[in-house]
């Protein structure tokens, strides 16, 4: 079909919301249009890109002499195009598109070479012992007390090895050892073999395997045994001095271990890099303007400096005359303002490799080209795909598709071309990119998929050109804390924030409210009529049967509205509702059925009980989970999360990562919430499951609960798996697609009889548990949430439960189920109770109404 839009008016009329929404400038619709009728991809007649960061990013600079604000507008190509659930199988399965990806986010190099890996793989222990030998004839030489700095990095000791090379024995005088990357199992051998060396001023132990285990128990022996020991495994420890800050300065090093005829080594140092070394305080004794005169280039990023106050901090950096140059985590241990910082060291020329003017003039308390990017880590063994998957989150962009009746529920995410790609971040950018859909038939179907670019500044050749990753949000929607999906934000600022939000929490006391007797009592009128129930459901006008029940098709002549709609006042004046009707749904139920609002409620009554796992709205709580994640990749802690959306249900739109910047770009794509991923769950056959508990409320005030005496059991289809490679697949670590198809469903009993006999457990302790959990969220939604109570309610809920490995609930989410639809698709089921008899699907949905309009209990449990 040929295109239907052939001028500028035609083009403006169809392309106007996505024009508008875009901030394209009108004057350059006609250029715009032009360029998009011809395919024209003129961009790289204007600009280059170039490696920069060690080849760990591109840049885009202007080739062209110069180019004036809004002059031009540029297509960028889309190179990949995919929705999440089809990456990794577009990336194995496409030819070239792996390979494409991988140069153009630069992990397509591996770290080491296969020479260097096979080299390394024929150091035997002859070869280690030769290293030994021959370094101890050149201490021989100078005199057995000479300083001996021992490099025995990556060579494959092992226990045995390490205890036959007698190293305090041949070098009484050690000062730094270096055993990074060996193959030390043993904490006991290490710590005596290491604590024999009484000079010893550094030691690295890094990567290997005896620190997997107890760590701090091996650091703790080592440093108390070792008084002397200044940096352990990379970081300062509280004794570090002079020795530590001329190792930093360039000072000592291999060749010159240690001078002790020089008193003061830290005279001539005038560039000092103490960045990341787990510095908490900074002496005044060895760090003092005193001891390093001359010092002009100062980097302390990444380091607690928690026992700081910032002003006395503040203080000591003052007595440096010399200091030009400063690095420092913003906000951080000298507060969040870059502006604040600059004017109490006003000899200060650059912060964090930013112009001292340039901050001072633009006035921005927090500068955001002063943070270090995120560059891509990956090891050489990792697959290309694997790579790519991870490296991706530098680079994505996103939109959702709509017409004008429905929206995709899940977002399309997309990479630039190489051009594109180029575009680094800045918080004063020249150029603006903006997705736009060019519909030439004037249909969605027709849509093809670019980028638009154009200049918003003036710039001129070799100028770099830069985007606001971020445009439009500022620090009310967290912009500081979101950047940290590309850059290397101070990891101690969220930490606190973080540890301040787990304090509250814990203080925290929930009382249960005090049992009241239940008084609601059944509405069947006094005269023996039937119920009039109006209901749009249409499962409820099929199978509700009881007699006492009848339905109507006037929901002003109803004594119950059975809806799937919510009811607001609205809703209620336009139908003509009496307050007298019985309505399927409480007020202010969204603080059960909305996830972020469930949190918010449980967290508000019972801070984080065990049955729920730490969650966090990504709308209002994303530093706290930003320092939640470090504290745990700090301590080596699992951390595997799953991002959900506020109000979706069948895990639409849901995340499983491990991955800090993933989790952060996730927000583009609608409000979510971000919970603890139970790494270890019960399996059933080795599958992952869940559990649906039906729950009936009749009254908040007071409560009057009931649990239905059957549950769900909802199978994953493929065995469970925690390999990185299975994280984007569905059926691995997801259930729900049993809504849809042939069910796999299992009568309740038989599941109970073979989960104890596969487990060993009895089922009766963890139903106990279930009940107890159960009881205590809506006690919770009680307490908080009072106005929840009215007498004309009556509800049913889905309430979702996992259990872990030792077999405790773990709360997944709370649904509003209004025609219990699921109760209904089965001819028959058994329902667990002292007879297990075999009921129809119907004759359930019935119980229900019974229990919740006429207070009977059959095939309920009062909780």
């Amino acid at each position: 079909m040929s295109p239907i839009i052939s001028d500028l008016d035609e083009f403006v009329r169809v392309h106007g919301l996505l024009l508008a929404s875009s901030g394209v400038p009108q004057h350059l619709y006609q250029q715009l249009f032009e360029k998009l009728s011809l395919e024209s991809f003129d961009a790289g007649n204007f600009f280059e890109v170039e490696p920069c960061e060690n080849g760990g990013q591109r840049r885009l600079v202007l080739s062209a002499d110069f180019m004036g604000k809004e002059s031009q507008v540029f297509l960028v190509d889309h190179a990949w195009t995919f929705r999440l659930c089809d990456a990794r199988k577009q990336l194995d399965e496409l030819p070239g598109l792996a390979q494409r990806m991988g140069a153009l986010m630069c992990v397509d190099l591996d770290l080491n070479s296969n020479t260097e890996a096979a080299d390394s793989e024929t150091i035997t222990k002859e070869n280690v012992a030769e290293i030994v030998e021959r370094e101890f004839n050149r201490t021989q030489d100078k005199g057995s007390n000479h300083p001996t700095w021992l490099e025995l990095e990556e060579l494959g000791i092992d226990d045995d090895m390490l205890n036959s090379l007698e190293l305090s024995k041949k070098f009484p005088n050690l000062i730094a050892l270096n055993l990074w990357g060996n193959k030390l199992k043993s904490a006991d051998l290490v710590i005596t073999e290491l604590t024999k060396c009484k000079n010893l001023k550094a030691l690295w132990l890094n990567e290997n395997p005896v620190l997997s285990n107890s760590p701090e128990l091996i650091a703790d022996a080592i440093i108390t045994a070792i008084p002397g020991l200044e940096i352990y495994n990379s970081n300062f420890t509280l004794n570090f001095g002079n020795w530590a800050l001329a190792f930093c300065g360039g000072v000592y090093n291999a060749d010159n271990p240690c001078n002790a005829e020089n008193a003061h080594p830290l005279a001539n140092i005038t560039n000092l890099d103490l960045s990341n070394r787990c510095i908490h305080r900074l002496s005044d004794k060895a760090f003092s303007p005193l001891e390093i005169p001359l010092l002009s280039c100062l980097n302390l990023r990444g380091n607690p400096l928690d026992q700081n106050s910032m002003d006395e901090l503040l203080k000591l950096l003052q007595g440096f005359r010399s200091l030009k140059s400063l690095e420092i985590d913003i906000p951080g241990p000298l507060g969040r303002s870059a502006v604040h910082i600059l004017y109490s060291l006003p000899n200060l020329l650059q912060l964090n490799g930013v112009s001292a003017s340039y901050v001072l003039d633009s006035g921005k308390h927090v500068v955001d080209s002063m943070l270090q990017p995120r560059l891509p880590e990956w090891q050489p063994s990792e697959p290309l795909t694997d790579r790519v998957i991870s490296a991706m989150w530098l680079y994505l962009m996103t939109y959702r598709l709509a017409d004008d009746e429905k929206i995709d529920e899940t977002s399309v995410w997309y990479v630039m071309d190489e051009l594109g790609s180029s575009l680094r971040h800045s918080d004063e950018p020249n150029f603006r990119v903006s997705p736009f859909l060019f519909m030439p038939e004037g249909k969605l179907a027709s849509a093809v998929s670019y980028s638009l670019l154009w200049p918003t500044k003036n710039i001129v050749k070799r100028e770099e050109c830069t985007r606001d990753y971020l445009f439009g949000i500022g620090e009310d929607k967290q912009r500081s804390a979101r950047l940290t999906a590309w850059f290397h934000t101070p990891e101690i600022y969220f930490i606190q924030e973080c540890k301040k939000y787990m304090l509250q929490l814990n203080l925290k006391c929930f009382c249960p409210p005090a049992v009241e007797t239940p008084w609601t009592q059944s509405i069947l009128p006094s005269d023996g009529r039937a119920l009039c129930v109006y209901t749009d459901i249409p499962q409820v006008k099929e199978i509700l049967s009881r007699p006492q029940f009848a339905l109507t098709s006037d929901p002003k002549e109803a004594d119950i509205i059975w809806t799937s709609m919510q009811v607001d006042e609205e809703v209620k004046n336009a139908i003509g509702l009496k307050d007298h009707q019985y309505i399927n749904q409480f007020p202010y139920e969204a603080c059960l059925v909305m996830k972020h609002h469930l949190a918010e409620t449980i967290h508000e009554a019972q801070g984080s009980p065990d049955w729920l796992q730490p969650t966090y709205n990504l709308e209002t709580h994303l530093s706290h989970l930003i320092g939640d994640y470090c504290v745990r990749k700090r301590d080596g802690l699992n951390n595997l999360w799953i991002l959900k959306p506020w109000n979706m249900a069948r895990t639409i739109d849901t995340t499983i990562t491990d991955d800090l910047s993933t989790i952060i770009r996730h927000m583009e794509t609608g409000p979510k919430i971000c919970q603890k991923y139970i790494e270890h769950p019960a399996l059933f056959r080795g599958k992952k499951f869940d559990l649906r508990y039906i729950v009936l409320v009749r009254s908040f005030k007071p409560l009057e609960i009931f649990l239905t005496d059957i549950f769900w059991t909802r199978l994953a289809n493929n065995t469970y798996s925690l390999d990185k490679s299975t994280l984007l697949e569905y059926e691995t670590h997801f259930t729900v697609m049993n809504y849809v198809g042939r069910l796999n469903h299992m009568n309740t009993p038989d599941f109970v009889l073979e989960f104890e006999k596969e487990h060993q457990v009895k089922w009766q302790d963890i139903h106990e548990r279930v009940r107890r959990m159960i009881r205590s969220l809506f006690e919770a939604a009680a307490v908080v949430h009072p106005e929840m109570h009215n007498s004309m309610s009556r509800a049913i809920y889905g309430v979702d439960v996992m259990l872990d490995s030792s077999f405790h609930p773990k709360l997944l989410e709370v649904t509003y189920c209004p025609d219990c639809t699921r109760a209904c698709k089965y001819d028959t089921m058994t329902v667990v109770g002292k007879s297990n008899e075999l009921v129809k699907g119907s004759d359930f949905f019935n119980y229900v109404f019974g229990c919740l309009f006429l207070n009977e209990t059959c095939h309920v449990t009062a909780l």
